[in-house]
């Protein structure tokens, strides 16, 4: 089953490199397209198991990757990819907790594996999180907790600088709410 996972996770990367290329820019089309692949990889395994929303992680990976590769921006792409993959995942019955760690994690894993900013791509996949969970009704403040959070474990275990980079950036940010970031942070 990981294998078949992997290839739609690989299938998803090459799907959004062609949605890239085709509107020319990384919006609605691009998050739908997300949305889409994560709805679909997740109905095709059949059972929602932890192994299945692993490959939510592999898909966001994927997405940052084919970002990547077009030369687009990983700051407004990591945050589409947010809110699509979020989405998704709730869709097929995926929780707003759970969702959310794999999508930050499987984005800053990404950015890492491509040589992009970690910390540009915590800040916005965090910002996407908490607008996803705004917009289907979740609780936004529990959600920008475990983004937060997720941030700065998935920064971490690519090393001291990363999550160093990362808790600065999250900190530094306006448009995150200071008193969530800095209850995570202590």
């Amino acid at each position: 089953m990981i294998i078949l996972l992997s290839k739609h996770a690989q299938d998803s990367k090459n799907i959004l490199v062609n949605v890239i290329k085709g509107a020319g820019e990384i919006g609605v089309a691009f998050q739908t397209a997300v949305k889409d692949n994560v709805i679909t990889v997740l109905k095709n395994v059949g059972q929602i198991t932890t192994t299945a929303t692993g490959v939510v992680s592999d898909i966001v990976s994927g997405a940052i990757a084919a970002v990547f590769q077009t030369g687009s921006s990983l700051t407004t792409g990591s945050k589409n990819i947010a809110l699509g993959a979020i989405k998704g995942a709730l869709e097929v019955g995926i929780t707003s907790v759970d969702a959310t760690q794999k999508v930050v994690s499987g984005a800053i894993k990404g950015a890492a594996e491509v040589g992009g900013d970690v910390a540009e791509v915590a800040v916005s996949s965090v910002e996407g999180a908490i607008e996803a969970a705004g917009e289907v009704g979740a609780n936004t403040e529990e959600i920008a907790k475990t983004a937060v959070m997720t941030a700065v474990k998935a920064a971490d275990e690519i090393g001291t600088e990363a999550g160093g980079s990362v808790r600065k950036a999250l900190l530094s940010t306006a448009s995150l709410p200071k008193d969530v970031v800095r209850s995570v942070l202590g």
